[in-house]
């Protein structure tokens, strides 16, 4: 039976639900996150989310292993209709702004540099944050998908 607020139903809205993958700092672990990614967006029902959201994880977990020194997580979690795809690393100074559209276009034949300029153009929002763990200075960087 439906709860109520008084007398009207409330929306059965989805339990929130929240994985978090530490993984070691080596960049085989990309592949890792990858996939795991992908299992638990299908195993949610997630399908369509997962390949925006595999490529939101690959970027920011690969941006943290290539550029931090020390440990590295990723996190998924979905509230209120919203897939939240971050890697927390131990490093806490901010990430590189994205570059312009033209240095964007400059970079196009590069492998490095577009990790961040991807993250915002997929993410329908994204943003970072300091968060220290187990007492070690990081950053939070992450990036929302809306599931509806």
């Amino acid at each position: 039976m439906p709860e109520t607020e008084g007398n009207a139903p409330i929306a059965n809205e989805p339990e929130p639900w929240e994985y978090v993958l530490h993984i070691p700092h080596d960049l085989r672990a990309v592949t890792v996150c990858r996939r795991t990614v992908r299992l638990i967006l299908t195993m949610h029902g997630l399908i369509r989310l997962t390949d925006i959201a595999e490529l939101l994880a690959t970027e920011l977990i690969s941006n943290a292993v290539r550029h931090t020194k020390g440990p590295v997580a990723l996190r998924l979690r979905m509230r209120a209709g919203v897939l939240r795809v971050g890697a927390w690393d131990a490093d806490p100074e901010p990430p590189q702004p994205p570059p312009s559209a033209e240095a964007l276009t400059q970079l196009a034949h590069l492998e490095e540099g577009r990790g961040i300029a991807l993250v915002s153009s997929c993410a329908d929002l994204w943003g970072w944050q300091p968060l220290s763990r187990s007492g070690i200075k990081g950053k939070y960087v992450w990036g929302d998908l809306a599931a509806a």
